[in-house]
């Protein structure tokens, strides 16, 4: 399993970074190996965010040194979305299938996870989000038909789009854990406008479903001073309270939005309007 810490910077220092201090510091270039575990524990809010990959070996969740827990899972709930082939995912109190764009949900204390693929040569890609947690809810998968659906932006501002709340308090308990997947209608391509920052949660993206030779150009930074980041398939970025989270592709694209902080309420936002932004 590979690992790696990620520490947090203020915002004025932030603003000193070159592009390679910037893509060093939040993007995380490589989500999914093959039969690996890799993950990044960042010390906004103490996320983690990492991918697994079984392809011809069952990949089994082992704790890490920097959790100081016997089991990975002791003091952390965890959120999976599959974005590749089917999966099945076994725990000791249950075992969940996942197909593709389906969620799964592990609760606080949940022990002797495994991350397998049904078909080696179509490997499930399990993106993986974690949080502290104080509280064990239970497991559950948690698919489209499930899921808190909002259609919103527009055909005229280019962001027309669907927000799929999978794993939120609308749809389940969670302790502060929320993830979900937003889906553009074809000739959309900005996410998420207005922009806004939430102080009270740190967020981060992931993004997927982007043609060879497409990017994706993620915004952030202070809102009076931002910053940009060209992404390309299957990478995430690491979003601070205080940073604008949003992005503009090239062409049609996924992405997997995660948070945690202080509170549940997904409407706890600073919005800006894009005639502001700087």
């Amino acid at each position: 399993m590979k690992t790696e810490i990620r520490y947090a910077g203020h915002p004025a220092d932030v603003k000193n970074y070159d592009t390679t201090r910037l893509r060093k510091e939040f993007l995380i270039e490589k989500i999914f190996i093959p039969d690996e575990i890799t993950l990044v524990y960042s010390m906004y809010d103490r996320y983690i965010v990492g991918g697994a990959m079984p392809a011809t070996l069952a990949l089994k969740l082992e704790t890490i040194d920097d959790l100081k827990a016997p089991n990975f899972l002791d003091r952390r709930e965890m959120g999976i979305i599959n974005v590749g082939g089917p999966a099945i995912i076994e725990t000791a109190s249950g075992n969940f299938e996942l197909d593709y764009k389906e969620a799964l949900y592990l609760g606080k204390e949940t022990r002797d996870v495994v991350f397998k693929s049904k078909d080696p040569k179509n490997p499930a890609k399990l993106y993986i989000n974690s949080a502290p947690a104080h509280h064990a809810y239970p497991s559950k998968k948690v698919t489209k038909k499930d899921a808190e659906i909002v259609v919103t932006g527009s055909a005229a501002e280019s962001n027309h789009r669907s927000i799929i709340k999978l794993l939120v308090n609308s749809v389940l308990p969670t302790c502060q854990l929320q993830m979900g997947m937003t889906e553009f209608a074809p000739g959309s391509v900005w996410n998420t406008m207005p922009v806004h920052t939430h102080n009270r949660r740190m967020e981060a993206y992931f993004y997927f479903e982007v043609p060879e030779k497409q990017a994706i150009c993620h915004f952030m930074g202070d809102p009076d001073e931002t910053r940009h980041i060209w992404m390309v398939n299957d990478q995430a970025v690491l979003s601070p309270s205080w940073s604008i989270h949003s992005a503009a592709g090239t062409s049609g694209y996924t992405f997997i939005w995660g948070m945690a902080g202080e509170n549940l309420d997904y409407g706890d936002k600073d919005e800006r309007y894009p005639d502001t932004l700087k």
